[in-house]
């Protein structure tokens, strides 16, 4: 199976918090022969892969299917529709961008430049001030196509472009999710639980179920943070850095990290050339910090991958990085049944 095919499908796919259907039925159709596997009341899949060994401890592997998105909350008179954010989305970041909804195209609108106050203009735009126009004479014509309640997504191209990078939609977090596949799908020196989780972007929901179900004794994190490694950004507020490996964080938002998992994680990529880089920022959080504090607690570490402009249409990553994340997972599996 090739991981950027497999990337590129999975990215290509429409999955909002709450909507990841789609999303799940790609991955079941990728893993249903190569392991066993249940989907549980939230909309997790909780699958099982047997070993060549057996092992000591009990590991998951989790990343999360859902994506940011937007979900359409009232159709005006005009027939333009009102929209919240589905998990953090910055307002100017879709100002003017391709979307789809219920397979129709449209694009986001605001307040023309012209009509803003000298307060506005010098203001950041917010959500409640947008629109998505789909085209529509009046509300009556758009009441036959769209409804409150459904999802608005990104019309966002995947491609490739300069020196091994990879641009799309929902990298955060069909990267892991890729990678899950690509280990399900291999022979594994040792068992291993898999979780393909929901709800991540709007308060690590499913994770937090699927940590319950599981209950394991340690756990990796698969995931993309924020690069921010691109001018006017000084060297400390680069968070991490596109092309030098994956990333390990000692601490973020969410999480404090296992400390002898953080080290272990460096030795593992030392011994084994796997490029390797820690955050130079305390910031963000993904699902470790739903996983660490289940039951009576998970040992609990993150694999990222740098990732520029995220939570937006355009994410931009590097092939590199994402290679690195899977080999050194690979490696700390095989050290976490053993510990």
């Amino acid at each position: 199976m090739d991981f950027e095919t497999l990337l590129k499908e999975l990215c290509t796919l429409n999955g909002a918090s709450g909507d990841e259907g789609a999303v799940r039925s790609y991955i079941i159709e990728k893993i249903k022969n190569k392991c066993q596997y249940k989907i549980d009341p939230m909309g997790n899949i909780i699958a099982f892969k047997n070993g060549i060994n057996n092992t000591k401890n009990k590991v998951m592997i989790s990343a999360h299917m859902d994506e940011v998105g937007m979900i359409v909350t009232s159709i005006k008179s005009d027939g333009t529709l009102t929209l919240s954010p589905v998990g953090g989305i910055d307002a100017r970041v879709v100002i003017g961008r391709k979307i789809r909804v219920n397979g129709i195209q449209g694009v986001i609108g605001s307040k023309a430049v012209h009509n803003l106050t000298a307060d506005e203009k010098n203001k950041a735009a917010e959500f409640s001030s947008l629109y998505a126009d789909i085209g529509a004479e009046n509300k009556e014509d758009t009441e036959k196509l769209v409804c409150p309640g459904d999802y608005v997504y990104f019309d966002s191209e995947y491609y490739k472009f300069g020196d091994d990078f990879v641009c799309g939609k929902a990298i955060d977090d069909r990267f892991g999710c890729a990678v899950m596949i690509m280990m399900i799908n291999s022979n594994l020196a040792y068992d291993c639980a898999f979780t393909f989780v929901v709800q991540e972007e709007v308060g690590l929901r499913g994770a937090r179920v699927a940590a319950f179900t599981v209950d394991p004794d340690f756990a990796i994190v698969l995931e993309a943070t924020t690069a921010a490694d691109i001018p006017p950004a000084s060297d400390e507020k680069k968070c991490c850095i596109l092309g030098k490996g994956a990333v390990v964080s000692y601490m973020d938002r969410s999480t404090v990290y296992d400390r002898e998992l953080y080290l272990l994680s460096k030795q593992i990529a030392e011994e084994n050339h796997i490029p390797w880089q820690t955050k130079t920022m305390v910031a963000g959080g993904n699902d470790s910090g739903a996983i660490h504090i289940t039951r009576s607690g998970v040992r609990t570490m993150a694999i990222s991958i740098p990732c520029r402009y995220l939570h937006s249409p355009a994410s931009a990553a590097k092939v590199s990085d994402m290679e690195a994340s899977l080999t050194l997972a690979e490696k700390m599996l095989e050290k976490m049944c053993l510990l």
